[in-house]
């Protein structure tokens, strides 16, 4: 059966590598981009509105926001894994079938993780050491966050399987749109209707929930190749298993680094609500200056994917090392840019009369560190996601306990010698040991596909004598 080209999908599996890869990042870095702005518009309103202890709450939770969402949004994408591979491969009856399935299983995965969010909050907010002065900010916004975990879930499903078929431009369009839905909602609700961080948290899961329908809605009408059919709607089991086998270590792995970073939170926590506040204007920049890395990493998941469904490893193979190349150059722009920005956006994040001074020395220390070490995060993102799209699970998780143990290990001696820098470089440590994890795992898989490859070559090569 030839490809049916459907309007807005790209076939990677054809054409030279970097273009067609620098084509489907541009709009997923733009989208990532816009991805950023639900919790910096958070940040800058809550700050400016609310006050600076408001502001060090909803970035104390970030790591918690980071866990569960992290956890279920990396098993969504996981599942859009295997109709990817079934796109490469041209075969759309089975893609229709782990499609369906992956929404049943994302529907479980949502209802599992908002329980164990809502039994789990207070006792998670205790261990991360969070000052009395900002727990009920916090409180009042991660727990919302949780009750709408089902809406970024579900849009981070159906942008998955929209770019599993080549498609990075309609999620960007949705995204955007509802961004600029957050930023109106975050108004009325923080500055009109006086919510506090509730508001923030409610803004942001109303303008995840029309991402979702939008995405599903332009699915069932532009792509009806990957519209469930009626008979489709039930658990498969070899889907399960395959769907479960990548997306269950991806959010595990999320899980994993993100469990990290709850104990690095814990250990800038112990500085005080000063630098609390100044960590989250800090790591509010970093975070939107380094969304090139994902950007570049779920393209090469769909690279891999599909190329790796058509069989074509030494594409696979050139893709990576030219992604590679990209990540490393946009590296060095982002430490450049995080030099440039770092004041005018802590004057953002604060109202007329804070004093940034006090603020700034902890969030240059943090900025900095991170930025000099931007090259090891690339790694990171351009070989676990890799790895990924050619259908491991155990391997890249393994990379997230490596990030973990890093950051546990730094945050540890941070809270026993008591120097913020040391705190604040748990995430440039974890970035060079995963950094250095993946390039020897992806190096040695790669020698495994190639030799599997070979053999199957040969085998048919002896039958057909």
């Amino acid at each position: 059966m030839g490809k049916m080209k459907k309007s807005g999908d790209t076939n990677m599996t054809v054409g030279k590598p970097l273009p067609l890869i620098l084509r489907f990042v541009i709009p997923l870095f733009i989208g990532n981009v816009f991805q950023q702005f639900y919790n910096m518009v958070d940040s800058v309103i809550v700050g400016r509105f609310v006050g600076a202890d408001a502001l060090g709450a909803v970035g104390s939770t970030g790591t918690i926001m980071f866990l569960l969402l992290g956890f279920g949004t990396g098993l969504a994408s996981g599942f859009a894994v295997l109709p990817a591979q079934q796109y490469g491969a041209d075969d759309y009856r089975a893609m229709k079938k782990s499609v369906a399935n992956g929404i049943l299983l994302s529907l479980v995965v949502s209802a599992a993780t908002t329980a164990i969010g809502i039994i789990f909050m207070h006792p998670l907010l205790r261990l991360m050491n969070t000052p009395e002065e900002i727990y009920d900010y916090a409180y009042s916004y991660i727990i919302w966050i949780v009750y709408g975990i089902i809406a970024i879930v579900f849009y981070n499903l159906f942008a998955a399987i929209l770019r599993a078929v080549g498609n990075s431009k309609a999620p960007l369009f949705f995204l955007i749109l509802s961004a600029v839905l957050n930023i109106f909602l975050d108004l009325l609700c923080i500055a009109v209707f006086k919510m506090g961080t509730m508001g923030a948290a409610v803004a942001t899961d109303i303008s995840q929930g029309v991402s979702a329908i939008l995405s599903f809605a332009y699915i069932w009408k532009k792509f009806p190749m990957l519209v469930p059919e009626r008979e489709d709607w039930r658990f498969h089991r070899e889907a399960t298993r395959k769907q479960m086998g990548v997306g269950l270590p991806m959010g595990l792995q999320f899980a994993i680094t993100a469990s990290g970073t709850i104990v690095m939170q814990a250990a800038i926590n112990i500085f005080g609500a000063v630098a609390i506040s100044a960590f989250t204007a800090g790591s509010k920049l970093t975070g939107l200056l380094t969304q090139g890395f994902p950007s570049i990493g779920q393209a090469m998941a769909t690279y891999c994917a599909q190329n790796y469904g058509k069989g074509e490893l030494s594409r696979v193979k050139t893709g990576v090392r030219q992604s590679m190349y990209v990540s490393s150059v946009y590296a060095v722009i982002a430490l450049g840019l995080t030099v440039v920005l770092l004041k005018p956006m802590m004057m953002l994040f604060f109202g007329a009369d804070a004093d940034i001074t006090a603020y700034l020395p902890y969030a240059k220390t943090y900025t900095c560190l991170s930025g000099i070490f931007y090259i090891p995060l690339g790694l990171i993102f351009v070989y676990r996601n890799a790895m990924q799209g050619l259908g491991m699970g155990l391997l890249p998780m393994m990379g997230g306990l490596v990030e973990f143990f890093a950051r546990i290990a730094c945050a540890v001696i941070a809270m026993n010698v008591k120097i913020f820098a040391v705190a604040a470089f748990c995430d440039p440590a974890a970035w060079i040991c995963a950094g250095i994890y993946f390039v020897v795992a992806y190096s040695i898989s790669m020698k495994r596909f190639f030799r599997r490859q070979q053999e199957d070559a040969e085998f048919k090569a002896l039958n057909r004598m």
